[in-house]
């Protein structure tokens, strides 16, 4: 599963719209619902500022 490098998410959105799965939601930051994650990737490659691995 993904991992949001809280000091680097800037909190765009970017990764909530690459979600196909809807597993993402943006408050301060990005978070990750572990249970609906697919571990697709997707998120990691939308994101500008690099904060997801």
């Amino acid at each position: 599963m993904p991992t949001v490098k809280e000091a680097d998410c800037v909190a765009c959105g970017a990764c909530v719209d690459a979600c196909p799965s809807n597993a993402i939601t943006v408050g301060d930051i990005a978070v990750i619902n572990a249970a609906a994650c697919t571990d697709c990737g997707a998120c990691i490659d939308e994101c500008p500022a690099g904060a997801l691995e």
